[in-house]
């Protein structure tokens, strides 16, 4: 899962080299905290955020038959 997110998020970026994604579990829930340089961050989160809700979507929809939630978080 975490390639899947570093692959679809350096195809949105400007600066792929920047793009770092870190797993962290959480109990059930495992977090997947992106960070991208900062004339990134708009292109990661879209207009009012609608990007990062596409992403996860995906993320969600890859991970339907395993067990736990996954999220992504976007650092600053």
């Amino acid at each position: 899962m975490q390639a899947l997110v570093e692959y679809l998020v350096k195809a949105i970026v400007e600066n792929p080299e920047a793009v770092t994604v870190t797993a962290v579990n959480q109990g059930q829930m495992t977090v997947y905290e992106v960070a991208v340089a900062d004339d990134d961050i708009g292109r990661v989160i879209g207009r009012h955020g609608r990007t990062a809700e596409a992403l996860r979507t995906i993320l969600k929809t890859a991970n339907r038959n395993r067990q736990g939630e996954v999220t992504i978080e976007i650092l600053s």
